[in-house]
């Protein structure tokens, strides 16, 4: 398992290229196209060809959010040599939770179609998701939605394993509200798409608000358990928002450990 402490200490200075900080040069004009049930924006350096892509879905309890609340990650990302896309997706009430995996299934496939002539290579892409963005790419990588994607980056969520979150008294607040019929938490659980086969390489990463240690550490060890590479990331030094807030800021533990993750990965 990784923890803050021993990244901040091993640095980022390892991991970035000379002269790249974590810091914001001024964030690049992205590119907004229509994938059909909502937009998506691409942000590409100049000149970009066949980079590694980082396909993001936003969190906000399935009914909040826009694909513009992306912090410093397009300016990080793009300094280490990355595409990035960020997405929209249809929001609850108009949408419900399938419907919403379906979008960002047929985002992705629009990216993965038309990423080339951005600068991107689409056999190099990377799913991550934060909150409910996490819980929709789990799904949508874990069910097969994202074919050809290369790995997942997952963010934050209780909501892999459903039936287990209501037996261990975490179906409260949102998530009783989006998940109030018991007939679907099978479909719209991660884990039950956790089969004998091993999945693509999977970072997961939690926070220290309530629950999320525990179902991160879950559904990681059943994945394990097919033999998929898992790297956990204990972020219980962050809350449920500045984990994702602090992605590509100066000397964040997290961010250093994802650039090692996609390195590793797609890079």
């Amino acid at each position: 398992m990784i923890d803050r402490r021993s990244f901040i200490v091993a640095g980022l200075a390892a991991l970035l290229p000379l002269g790249v900080s974590a810091g914001r040069p001024g964030q690049p004009e992205p590119q907004t196209l229509d994938y059909g049930p909502a937009k998506l924006d691409i942000y590409a350096p100049a000149g970009a060809k066949n980079l590694p892509v980082v396909f993001f879905v936003h969190g906000g309890a399935w009914r909040f959010g826009k694909r513009s609340q992306v912090g410093s990650k397009p300016d990080f990302l793009l300094a280490n040599g990355f595409v990035f896309v960020s997405i929209d997706y249809r929001m609850l009430p108009e949408a419900d939770v399938a419907t919403q995996g379906g979008d960002v299934e047929k985002a992705y496939a629009y990216v993965r179609a038309n990423i080339a002539r951005h600068g991107g290579d689409p056999d190099r892409i990377v799913g991550m998701g934060h909150s409910a963005g996490c819980h929709l790419v789990a799904l949508t990588g874990m069910r097969g939605g994202l074919p050809g994607v290369a790995a997942l980056i997952l963010d934050d969520t209780r909501a892999y394993d459903l039936a287990a979150l209501a037996r261990n008294g975490g179906m409260v607040r949102a998530y009783a509200r989006v998940f109030s019929d018991p007939k679907q938490w099978a479909a719209l659980s991660p884990s039950s798409y956790v089969d004998g086969r091993k999945h693509l390489p999977t970072f997961i990463a939690y926070s220290r608000a309530p629950g999320r240690g525990e179902e991160a550490k879950a559904f990681a060890e059943r994945l394990r358990a097919t033999g998929t590479k898992v790297t956990l990331f204990d972020g219980s030094t962050y809350t449920h928002m500045s984990i994702n807030g602090d992605f590509g800021e100066d000397g964040d533990a997290l961010t250093a450990a994802v650039l090692a993750f996609l390195k590793a990965t797609v890079a």
